[in-house]
């Protein structure tokens, strides 16, 4: 890992040798605020901060990215609103949060489709975007995509088939909402920093979520059961920057902060997927004592056949918005069975 991080730094170096001037000489500081949804102990805030650090040193020193945690600057359903605006420079925020606005990527985190890793589901975003450029994205400048990877549900009741959802209030946002609710469960909508305390005081049963929210926002303290679940869940998070942000930076710095984001995707994935064992999994069971549900073979299946009506509504709806909606649900669904090979699961 450390061999292909100073290969690729190595290779962002030579890229800006071929640069002149990429700030004017004697042009002042530029401050940036980068606001997120993670408190500043989550190691996605430690990556955060390192994708920064790169484009500080591409901007030899003239740009300086400040952080801003969870509900420090903006609120976490606010992020993206909150860059068009200007309120916050830049953004790392999730897709679910603000449900509905990005229609077109929300086929890359939709139910049934099996990416299989953080990396895969991230870089078959990332493909999405090229491929389509939606406009739902075209009010602000996007840096990179990542994402948690599948989840799994984590609830303080032991849920040992499909028909044991029936009734329990889970907590899901975007997408995963409506699969919930396909499978007879309630979902309850709220962001991830208010779900401990919801989990503690009853005010939902149980999450769906990757692993890494049992240690990373410490929900092992408050769930039992690791249910592995058909693939309901898939997060698709992004980076982004106010348009005129952006629009003001030399054309040098931009194409040298491009060329960072070009590898940010996938290793960003990559990051997910190496804590989602050690970080989740391992220890909510080692450290918490928590147990793993397997469903049998016939509710797994079941679970997937009440999600395929909401493939067809997707399309539907998609359609209705004059979007090829068919062609971007085949197009994640092709991305999903390419990269979930070319990027299989860490654990």
């Amino acid at each position: 890992m450390k061999k292909k991080r100073l290969l690729f730094l190595g290779f962002i170096f030579i890229f800006l040798l071929s640069f002149s001037g990429v700030f004017n000489a004697g042009a002042a500081e530029v401050n940036l605020s980068f606001a997120h949804i993670f408190p500043a102990s989550h190691y996605q805030a430690g990556v955060f901060k390192q994708w920064a650090e790169e484009v500080e040193a591409v901007s030899k020193g003239h740009i300086k990215i400040n952080m801003f945690p969870v509900n420090t600057l903006l609120k976490s359903a606010e992020m993206y609103d909150g860059v068009v605006s200007g309120t916050a420079d830049i953004c790392g925020s999730s897709m679910g949060y603000t449900r509905g606005r990005f229609p077109v990527m929300e086929a890359f985190e939709f139910p049934g489709i099996y990416f299989g890793s953080a990396a895969a589901t991230a870089v078959g975003a990332w493909e999405g975007y090229k491929k389509f450029q939606p406009k739902e994205l075209m009010d602000t400048k996007l840096m990179w995509f990542y994402s948690a990877g599948p989840g799994s549900l984590y609830s303080k009741k032991k849920v040992s088939s499909l028909s044991g959802l029936k009734g329990m209030r889970i907590r899901a946002t975007g997408t995963t909402a409506k699969s919930i609710k396909a499978l007879g469960a309630v979902p309850v909508a709220m962001p991830m920093a208010d779900v401990y305390e919801a989990l503690s005081k009853g005010v939902v049963e149980g999450q769906i979520a990757p692993p890494e929210v049992l240690k990373g926002w410490k929900q092992a303290e408050v769930t039992k059961y690791i249910t592995i679940l058909p693939p309901v869940y898939n997060s698709i998070m992004y980076v982004t920057m106010n348009l005129k942000k952006w629009n003001s930076f030399p054309k040098d710095v931009q194409l040298a902060i491009e060329a960072i984001n070009e590898g940010w995707t996938a290793r960003a994935g990559k990051i997910w997927d190496s804590h989602q064992f050690t970080g989740g999994i391992d220890y909510g069971i080692k450290e918490h004592g928590m147990q793993m549900v397997r469903w049998s073979d016939a509710d797994m299946k079941k679970a997937m056949d009440l999600m395929q009506p909401l493939h067809s509504d997707y399309v539907a709806r998609m359609n209705a918005k004059g979007l090829p909606g068919q062609e971007i649900l085949d197009f994640a669904k092709e991305r999903a069975a390419i990269n979930s090979k070319k990027y299989p699961p860490g654990f």
